[in-house]
């Protein structure tokens, strides 16, 4: 006979963020790390600046200025979030 046995965890079913991956998403949700750039073609291109360098990561391209703001804007929400999530679950209802 053979048993199947599992077991199921709430919390620490998914990887668990890095302390390294922390700090970046720390460090991207300060819209002081991003800037906006015009590329040749006349596009903007949305970048962040790298963690420990002095390198620039590029994330979106956008045909207008005020497009490339909204997507860094959407970027840091996103960040912010996932920040958000690493403090454990969160309680969105209680029963008694």
């Amino acid at each position: 006979m053979t048993f199947l046995y599992t077991r199921t965890n709430t919390w620490n079913s998914t990887p668990q963020p890095t302390e390294h991956t922390i700090k970046l998403w720390e460090h991207i949700s300060q819209k002081k790390n991003w800037r906006i750039v015009q590329l040749p073609n006349g596009f903007l291109q949305t970048e962040y600046k790298e963690l420990d360098t002095d390198n620039w990561i590029d994330v979106t391209r956008r045909e207008t200025i005020a497009g490339a703001e909204q997507a860094i804007d959407a970027s840091i929400a996103h960040y912010k979030q996932k920040l958000e999530f690493t403090k454990g679950p969160k309680v969105v209802k209680t029963f008694k």
